[in-house]
């Protein structure tokens, strides 16, 4: 479990780098450049990734709290919205008018659809701890950029294109879920 909680920690902090230590960021770029700092920026991101694979493949769970029989249906149901929200935000959308981090509120939805679906002691530190990241980062990156200036609105259709790369996306997922964590994402 420490592997995993590492993991997820140091996730966190080199997300907080660019919110918290804009300072330092800058003083690293304008002393070593851009591509050092992104260097090291991925390098610090992969290597976080590869302590939660390993920590969620060794740790060993234990039941922290029943999922109830619905949880699963409820769970896919959010992972379609997260999806939609995650995948949405890198085009422009009608999804921004209403949120400002579209982004990482679906990171947000994606940890909470696992802990509705999963009651044990890693998928609490693995979901738990990146929900909570995310909430941190979009209450850090407003405070860091102020007030927000909600975009014009746009027509319905520039909406189609993220619905349908979600619900492509969600299939995708469902039938890879397996092999990704073991696990089944199907209801039932």
């Amino acid at each position: 479990m420490v592997l995993l909680i590492l993991g997820v920690l140091l996730w966190a902090c080199v997300h907080f780098i660019p919110s918290v230590g804009a300072s330092a960021r800058a003083r690293f770029i304008e002393q070593r450049g851009e591509g050092p700092y992104k260097g090291l920026f991925s390098l610090g991101l992969l290597v976080a990734m590869g302590l939660m694979i390993v920590g969620w493949r060794s740790a060993e769970p234990s039941v922290l709290y029943a999922v109830p029989a619905w949880s699963r249906w409820a769970a896919n149901l959010l992972m379609v919205a997260a999806l939609l929200l995650f995948l949405g935000s890198g085009v422009p959308t009608n999804l921004k008018r209403f949120l400002r981090h579209p982004q990482l509120t679906g990171v947000a939805t994606w940890a909470g659809a696992h802990l509705l679906a999963n009651g044990d002691s890693r998928s609490l530190v693995l979901f738990g701890g990146l929900g909570v990241w995310a909430v941190l980062e979009i209450i850090l990156i407003n405070r860091r950029d102020g007030a927000w200036e909600k975009p014009e609105p746009l027509p319905l259709s520039a909406d189609v294109t993220p619905l349908i790369a979600a619900a492509v996306a969600f299939a995708v997922l469902l039938f890879v879920h397996p092999w990704i964590s073991g696990v089944s994402g199907m209801p039932g």
